[in-house]
């Protein structure tokens, strides 16, 4: 059996509850009750949310459908339905943009999680506690996951509830135990766990949702001393469609904020050796980039489990990556300006030759020197 096999539970997990629709599942303890709203699109139908900017990074606004090019697999698609989403317009015309906070306390040293509290508890309290949008926490630690019961806009009363959050951190004792491949296994399994029952819970719910995850991200389990069997790498590659297409259907962008200021060509995962993927031998610096890991991919062979890291998502996603170590809550405040005007865009998939055929996306607009971020691919079924 592979070094994988303790990885299993946790790959069935991811890969069953998206194919089989929406689940009900959320972290414990308990969430807002679930909506009879439709996700944000199926299998056939999908739906973007897409952000334009100018090269200042202004959102650019003023937007009409045929300002708009589509490719799917860079074959042109027509573009069924069309929404200008503008937060100072009069009248809103999608939901209210969700926002969840994940404070990451297994993926991190203590130090950087006092860092995230103080600086979450500032982003709170901006603009006397009023929040542009409502807004709940999940605190992610070693003895479980706890989410806030409700979102709300009153950033007072949110930072009151944080307060009375305990978030339990490992001994150092412990963390030496965790050191190595089988560590980094658990935290791996715990971290999907949590990001899959968390994208479940809001997929209940009807609108976009920004779910910002302060983290280094978790561990990448590419290693030499890691060899997949062909039954692992089958079980990535299920958990990485089934993970795209959850996301894709609840309408989460996913952001990673890594509060230590690193690059982005970090490894996360503490207390593990690290390795380059470009050279594929051990780096001088110990480093390596998750922008290899970026190209969706196309069949079992090429799966790993750096596909499934929390920067390859959040970028796959149409969500950003981004690296701060002296202003989170700033660094927040500017991811969720993405909610202040975007555009929704739907097209019928194409029928695949195959089941989970992997289509890139392109979205282009007109308007000279505009950038379009958006979901980078889907997987298309017969």
């Amino acid at each position: 059996m592979g070094r994988f096999s303790r990885f299993f539970p946790v790959l069935l997990l991811v890969s069953s509850f998206a194919v089989s629709g929406q689940n009900n599942a959320s972290p414990q303890p308990g969430t807002a009750g679930p909506s009879t709203a439709p996700p944000g699109g199926t299998d056939r139908q999908i739906t973007l949310d897409a952000e334009v900017t100018d090269k200042s990074g202004a959102a650019v606004r003023g937007l009409q459908k045929q300002d708009f090019a589509l490719l799917d697999h860079k074959q042109p698609k027509d573009i069924l339905s069309f929404q200008a989403v503008d937060s100072a317009a009069s009248q809103a015309s999608d939901p209210p943009v969700k926002l969840v906070v994940v404070i990451d306390a297994v993926n991190v040293d203590r130090e950087t999680v006092a860092a995230q509290r103080l600086e979450l508890k500032k982003f709170l309290l901006r603009n006397g506690g009023k929040l542009a949008m409502p807004t709940s926490l999940v605190i992610f630690t070693e003895t479980g996951t706890r989410v806030q019961n409700g979102a709300t806009r009153d950033g007072n009363a949110l930072a009151a509830l944080f307060d009375k959050f305990e978030i339990a951190l490992p001994s150092d004792e412990n963390r030496r135990r965790s050191e190595g491949l089988a560590g980094d296994l658990e935290r791996f399994t715990k971290s999907m766990q949590t990001l899959t029952t968390l994208v479940a819970s809001e997929a209940t719910r009807p609108g976009r949702k920004l779910v910002i995850w302060f983290s280094a991200g978790w561990p990448w389990l590419s290693r030499p001393d890691a060899d997949p069997s062909n039954k692992d790498k089958q079980r990535f590659f299920d958990a990485i469609v089934s993970t795209s297409a959850a996301l894709r259907q609840a309408r989460v962008t996913l952001y990673s904020i890594d509060s230590r200021g690193t690059s982005s060509s970090v490894t996360p995962g503490f207390g593990s050796r690290r390795y380059s993927i470009d050279t594929q031998a051990t780096s001088s610096t110990g480093t390596f980039s998750y922008k290899g890991f970026l190209k969706g991919v196309t069949d079992t062979k090429h799966a790993l489990p750096g596909n499934l890291g929390l920067q390859v998502l959040a970028e796959q996603s149409g969500g950003r990556v981004v690296n701060s170590n002296n202003d989170l809550a700033g660094a927040i405040a500017d991811c969720i300006k993405d909610a202040d005007a975007y555009y929704v865009l739907s097209f019928d998939a194409a029928r695949a030759g195959q089941a989970n055929e992997y289509h890139d996306l392109g979205v282009t607009v007109g308007a000279p020197g505009a950038t379009v971020r958006t979901r980078t691919g889907y997987y298309a079924q017969p």
